[in-house]
């Protein structure tokens, strides 16, 4: 957002505040001031004279002497090679010491006194460029030769030797603001004004804009038809006949141009200059293109085209809101108008529109035919609809008051919206305890109504344009800048307590530890995966819509894949072995769950270590064997919250691998819920010796040692702990038999057990053996 000062000072007086502070304070109360400008640098010493005198140099055939009254003592006198200079011209004049800019490359030029073909010039008439205007400006000027003032509209407010910058509307200041997307008010004039005013404590002179007008019944002149009044909070249209198009005064393009819009002609400048003004944009049409004489607004058909004011024709669908007549969109609601609803050369009768349309839809209008545009840009961040008849009224005021044309005294106005004055309690004491401040009520009181915000009961009552402002923080963020950051003390904040890590952080940090402990390194990979990595598993994995490509295309449903691509890459980079372990989410039918994955490879590693890992973890309850992909037949198992074993030769050869894998992967709420998260109570250490045997027993190769444990502790009394020691095979055993050697431990809690007490149990625990085929190894 561009503001003039000059500009600015019809609002709110800040002459007195140097340019500078008036930057500074501004940005330090919310309103950044991204950087300012003058507009008349680098010019200096340029006023406006009248050709009193012309004659030919006497040494040249193409310049000419003249002689020109600056309301100096003297005329001045000037050599120069225009040749449309006449007697009684009013131009611009720089004067000996001026500076003006240089035509080939706009670089300052300074001018000084000096001889042409031994005549003196006291200065230099100026053109265009080297004022830095433009033909667009001043249509009636000269492209090539001195700047002529007297077809002037404003030739009758010209005093000679008045400072032409003046007059030109370039002795003015520009600030380009940095607006966030929370503060739509202040992209406008009167919305910097009140923050200035509010900033600075200086009175603010705002008006209700109003208009004499003439007696006419608007709707016999237009129809307004509202179809979308979801997108549409409202609608209203003014007229103005007898329209004369014209270049706007000086001052009102100086000021369109200090804002970085483009002048066009008086209609279209009145409509840019309310937007600029009030933040709410206007669109004029030419009536005689609004066919039927009926305004509809509705949402575009599917296919539907409109050629735009751009000359570009685009395609809408039924997202898009359209301003329409009976036949076609004449405008895309918010955005752009279209060809023929714009302003003509020889318009005669306009319909000024001010409406509130839906921001999100606007949006994607902007969006859809890809035009953004200074009207969708202030749309799209949310306007107050209770404001928008202010915007129309400065528009028909400034039409009369300009002498565009005649304006009716009526208007329509399609109200869909309630309006309700928004209420924030105001506690000074919960400012005070934000803030780290001591702000007395009343202070605080004084600071919003700086502000525009009005007071009922223990409640504040923003601006309907401050959308902002919702809760008690946000009246204490107004406290503060308004109150000055620079005049709040810095203070501790008042903590209630000190932070921590959570319960789950502090499993993980455990768990971390004790996998460090045991050797293992950390890994961590991309939960998209490609395909493949989900050809094992059994449950159909979540597929993602917009994916970057093949390789991120799906969402993992197993740690594993991962774990083993990263085993392969570390095998290519020839690293012989390698503990890695990984803490990371699946995502499967039942949503997100968070696994611990641990890999290891190497010479030195087994099943058996695998093991050893996961019990370092957490005890291992009953283990049973598992058959399932990934891992090979026989050399898994399954143990509470844990799978592990040893890869499938098949799988390993998709990843590349050639050398044998052990993978555990571990549901970590089940081994929190079941290790770190249950209760823990004390056991006493015994008083009584435990009593030790060993025993080898025969059975078939099917047979699971899992199996066997669960008998042995179904059949022993007493028995504390059974532990696996040996596998054996061949020697004197048969094909098919194997061998498996488990220690078992008894213990009685109150006596010392007799080896008759153990006979007994092993006795029972042989016999229940029995019935399953499992015999005592000879």
């Amino acid at each position: 957002m561009n503001l003039s000062i000059n500009w600015l000072n019809d609002y709110v007086d800040v002459k007195s505040v140097p340019t500078d502070k008036l930057a500074s304070g501004l940005t330090m109360s919310g309103s950044k001031v991204e950087r300012y400008r003058s507009l008349s640098e680098p010019l200096k010493k340029i006023v406006i004279g009248k050709v009193l005198e012309i004659k030919r140099h006497e040494n040249s055939d193409k310049l000419w002497i003249c002689a020109v009254d600056v309301r100096a003592p003297e005329p001045v006198r000037i050599v120069t090679g225009a040749q449309n200079v006449f007697e009684g011209a009013a131009v611009p004049v720089v004067l000996d010491g001026g500076v003006v800019l240089n035509r080939r490359d706009g670089c300052a030029v300074k001018i000084k006194k000096s001889k042409l073909r031994g005549e003196v010039s006291e200065g230099m008439l100026c053109s265009l460029d080297e004022l830095g205007l433009d033909k667009g400006d001043f249509p009636y000027a000269s492209a090539d030769g001195i700047l002529i003032l007297n077809d002037d509209p404003d030739f009758d407010k010209i005093e000679i030797g008045m400072d032409a910058l003046d007059f030109f509307g370039l002795n003015d200041t520009v600030m380009e603001f940095e607006i966030t997307n929370n503060r739509p008010d202040c992209l406008s004039v009167t919305g910097l004004a009140r923050e200035a005013a509010a900033t600075f404590n200086l009175p603010l002179r705002l008006k209700e804009p109003s208009h004499t007008g003439f007696k006419c019944n608007i709707e016999k002149e237009i129809d307004v038809v509202i179809e979308n009044k979801r997108l549409c909070s409202r609608y209203m249209a003014g007229l103005a006949k007898n329209v004369k198009i014209a270049p706007s005064p000086k001052w009102l393009a100086a000021r369109l141009k200090a804002s970085g819009v483009r002048p066009i002609n008086n209609i279209v400048d009145i409509t840019n200059y309310v937007m600029l003004e009030y933040g709410y944009p206007l669109h004029a049409f030419d009536r005689r293109f609004i066919e039927g004489g009926q305004i509809i607004i509705r949402s575009a058909f599917n296919g539907e085209r409109i050629t735009l004011l751009d000359g570009n024709t685009v395609e809408l669908d039924g997202g898009v809101l359209v301003i329409a007549d009976k036949m076609k969109p004449i405008a895309v609601a918010g955005v752009m108008g279209g060809e023929y609803s714009g302003v003509m050369p020889d318009t005669d009768t306009v319909i000024f529109e001010a409406a509130c349309f839906d921001g999100v839809s606007v949006r994607k209008a902007s969006k859809k035919i890809a035009r953004r545009t200074e009207s969708s840009s202030r749309f799209e961040k949310g306007l107050e609809p209770a404001n928008v008849k202010t915007a129309l009224l400065r528009a028909l005021q400034l039409t009369e008051e300009l002498g565009c044309g005649e304006v009716s005294d009526t208007f329509i106005d399609y109200v869909n919206f309630e309006e309700t004055r928004r209420k924030t309690p105001h506690d000074y004491r919960k400012i005070n305890a934000i803030l780290g401040t001591d702000i007395s009520e009343s202070e605080q009181t004084r600071i919003f109504e700086r502000l525009g915000f009005d007071r009922e009961d223990n409640a504040v009552i923003p601006p309907g344009a401050r959308s902002d402002i919702e809760l008690t923080c946000d009246l204490a963020e107004e406290v503060a800048r308004i109150y000055g950051y620079d005049n709040i003390k810095p203070t501790l904040p008042r903590l209630v307590k000190s932070g921590g890590r959570s319960d789950y952080e502090r499993d993980i940090r455990k768990l971390t530890g004790v996998l460090t402990a045991q050797g293992c390194y950390e890994c961590v990979t991309y939960s998209f995966v490609p395909p493949r990595m989900n050809e094992a598993q059994t449950e159909k994995p979540i597929k993602i819509r917009n994916p970057f490509g093949e390789e991120t295309s799906e969402m993992r449903l197993s740690l594993i894949p991962s774990m083993l691509s990263v085993i392969s890459n570390n095998i290519t980079a020839r690293n012989a072995e390698a503990r890695l372990f990984e803490i990371g989410k699946v995502y499967g039918k039942n949503g997100e769950k968070e696994f611990l994955c641990v890999g290891l490879y190497g010479k030195d590693e087994s099943f058996y270590t695998l093991k050893g890992v996961m019990e370092e973890i957490a005890p291992l309850p009953e283990i049973g064997d598992l058959d399932e992909k990934p891992f090979h037949p026989g050399r898994a198992a399954v143990g509470g919250a844990a799978r592990f074993g040893e890869i499938s030769p098949l799988e390993l050869r998709r990843f590349g691998i050639s050398e044998r894998v052990y993978v555990a992967e571990i549901d970590l709420e089940a081994l929190f819920g079941g290790c770190y998260g249950a209760a823990k109570y004390y056991k006493p250490v015994p008083k009584y010796p435990a009593v030790t045997r060993d025993l080898s027993l025969v059975c078939p190769d099917e047979t699971a040692s899992g199996d066997i444990i669960a008998l042995i502790k179904k059949s022993g009394g007493f028995l504390e702990s059974v532990e696996f020691f040996a596998l054996f095979k061949g020697g004197n055993l048969k094909e098919g038999e194997k061998s498996l050697s488990y220690k078992l431990t008894f213990r009685k809690a109150d006596g010392t057990l007799t080896d008759g007490e153990v006979d007994e149990i092993i006795s029972d625990i042989l016999s229940a053996l029995k019935s399953e085929n499992i015999e005592l190894r000879g």
